[in-house]
């Protein structure tokens, strides 16, 4: 390992750098290989534990639809029922196939993080987004366009003293 300070090579093992004294302990941690953690879309981790619930969750709403079809209480809305016990279902089969999947060490689903929402996209056929405001140009010129200012008309009728102040308007 390279010290991030001087350069200088170390142990991987090494705590202290033999150069420069840096404390490499920080270091050497964020280097050792870190089990992969599953994470779903939002980005929060995945437990066996969390599938089988919404599994079973996502069942037990489709016991509860399939009764309420069958008797007069749901009557007309019993089908919107279906929406979140398929949903619930197919989001704990997905989660426990993706926890299998890691276990016998294929490649899992594990979302990238957007870095920054200004700086780099995260798909490279995407184009950079833009970072500074850049004002259009304008083909008109709107300086012509802005009628002369009513009081430049109104101030040329003053009366002026002799050293030029405005002093009021002239009897007439």
């Amino acid at each position: 390992m390279f010290c991030p300070k001087c350069g200088g090579q170390n142990p991987d093992e090494g705590k202290f750098c033999r150069s420069c004294g840096t404390d490499l302990g920080n270091l050497s941690k964020a280097l050792a290989p870190q089990p992969q953690q599953l994470l779903n879309h939002k980005g929060k981790p995945i437990h066996l534990e969390g599938a089988m619930k919404k599994l079973f969750t996502g069942i037990a709403f489709l016991i509860v639809t399939i009764a309420l079809a069958f008797s007069q209480a749901g009557r007309g809305w019993w089908f919107w029922m279906l929406i979140p016990a398929f949903g619930m279902i197919g989001t704990g089969i997905a989660q426990y196939m993706q926890i299998k999947q890691a276990g016998k060490g294929q490649p899992a689903y594990t979302p990238t993080p957007v870095q920054n929402a200004l700086g780099s996209s995260p798909d490279p056929a995407l184009p950079q987004a833009q970072t500074e405001w850049v004002s259009p140009e304008s083909k008109y010129k709107t300086g012509d366009l802005v009628p002369p200012s009513v009081t430049e008309n109104t101030t040329r009728k003053l009366e002026h003293d002799s050293e030029g102040q405005t002093m009021a308007l002239p009897k007439e």
